[in-house]
């Protein structure tokens, strides 16, 4: 794996993503999605935050510690109106 670099939530908005899926294993993807939605519930119920790895169009892979608002299946609203594509996301601890 790529060597991860830790920013700040609020540096996601100066990033660039691809449309690609970076997990190519569908039960990956179905885990990935099953685990944004249980951070969602913990996000609104306790303010709970959660570690999210992810890759950017720079291929650069980056990691941010914060609250899941909302989830679709195409993104995750986080605190300040900011997103980040579910494609995109690699984990989610």
């Amino acid at each position: 794996m790529k060597p991860i670099e830790i920013i700040e939530k609020e540096q996601l908005a100066h990033l660039l993503f691809n449309k690609k899926e970076v997990l190519t294993d569908p039960e990956l993807q179905k885990e990935r999605l099953a685990k944004l939605f249980k951070s969602q519930t913990l996000g609104n119920l306790l303010q709970t935050k959660v570690h999210l790895t992810f890759e950017a169009a720079d291929e650069h892979v980056y990691q941010i510690f914060t609250t899941v608002w909302a989830v679709s299946n195409d993104y995750i609203s986080l605190k300040g109106g900011l997103t980040l594509p579910v494609s995109s996301i690699l984990e989610v601890d």
